[in-house]
């Protein structure tokens, strides 16, 4: 059982994670990407907790072609690993 149900029209969109987020009582926040919901996935879990809430919305709404954003380059980061 989920956490809770949240509506998608209760989260926030974040240009920086380019996901929708919702906050977690542990202090995190829920994600899920648009690409997510147009796979019709509708759980996400709390990256910090074992927390998951189940993302209530309109699979139409997310049909379609794939977004603008896969379409462009990656604009990955370089990362040092120690």
């Amino acid at each position: 059982m989920s956490y809770d149900d949240v509506e998608i029209e209760d989260m926030e969109w974040s240009e920086e994670l380019q996901a929708y987020t919702y906050p977690c009582p542990c202090g995190d926040l829920f994600q899920i990407t648009k690409d997510d919901l147009r796979l019709g996935e509708d759980i996400t879990r709390c990256p910090s907790c074992s927390l998951y809430i189940t993302v209530v919305y309109n699979a139409e709404d997310f049909a379609g072609s794939t977004s603008k954003m896969n379409l462009e380059p990656s604009k990955q980061q370089p990362v040092a690993v120690a």
